[in-house]
């Protein structure tokens, strides 16, 4: 699987970054003169302007060997987008992307850290451990973190999963973010993410996120997630700057059709 290279720091990125989608409209014209419009997901374009500067050599030499690799514009790649939450129906832990163990129950419409009442309340009435998680096709041997906001009625825990690591947090009654950040294995061509909590607990969730990065930023709810498998670089040519010794800049420019 040919994917788009983190950067030293673990980012995809250096800000700004231009995100731009374009989508499509089918317009069927009827013979008495009347039309009808409808949105045609299939038809969405979305393309980033990622400008890099004070790039290191290794991070210069990765993105020379990555581009030759996709041959300029000829071959597709898996590209995570460092402005989105990779995960699907972050907001909504009952759909089917969402893999629930047996005995895990979830419901919607407890109070929420931003005011709202969009917390769900994750249950595990069972005597072992139990876990909510999504598993994307994106490369196992990145940098990611994931994170949460939590609470409980009584002091709890909850233990976060990436990949087949693990990290347990101290959950409070009180809404509290918890984050977890490392590597997975780095020949997988998928990885796990999710949420365990332990056997009798009752823990309320809110804003399930993961990034391709080391920390965790603002969360942003999803719904298609950020992973773009078949994504390509939009121009033949990679120009890179060079202004000092281990001091590099360049642009790259990525782009992704549903229908592609």
């Amino acid at each position: 699987m040919l994917v788009y290279p983190q950067l030293g720091t673990g980012a995809l990125g250096q800000f700004p970054i231009r995100k731009q989608q374009r989508a499509r409209t089918v317009v069927n014209a009827a013979a008495d003169g009347s039309s009808f419009k409808l949105a045609d997901p299939a038809g969405t374009t979305t393309e980033w302007t990622l400008a890099y500067a004070c790039l290191t050599d290794g991070e210069k030499a990765a993105l020379e060997q990555f581009f030759a690799a996709a041959e300029g514009t000829l071959n597709g790649f898996t590209f995570l987008d460092p402005t989105a939450n990779l995960l699907s129906w972050s907001g909504k832990l009952d759909e089917a992307v969402w893999a629930r163990d047996p005995l895990v129950s979830v419901a919607v419409g407890m109070a929420d850290p931003a005011g709202g009442s969009g917390a769900w309340r994750m249950a595990n009435p069972g005597a072992a451990a139990q876990a909510i998680s999504q598993t994307l096709a994106a490369p196992g041997g990145y940098l990611y973190c994931v994170s949460a906001y939590v609470r409980a009625e009584a002091a709890s825990t909850a233990t976060m999963l990436l990949g087949n690591s693990r990290g347990e947090q101290a959950v409070q009654t009180q809404w509290r973010r918890i984050a977890f950040a490392g590597n997975g294995d780095a020949t997988a061509e998928s990885i796990r993410f999710g949420l365990e909590i332990p056997a009798g607990a009752t823990v309320d969730v809110f804003g399930i996120q993961v990034e391709p990065q080391s920390g965790a930023s603002v969360y942003r709810a999803s719904t298609t997630g950020g992973v773009y498998e078949n994504a390509r670089l939009r121009d033949d040519e990679l120009s890179i700057t060079t202004t000092g010794p281990n001091y590099h800049s360049c642009t790259v420019n990525i782009i992704h059709v549903n229908h592609i």
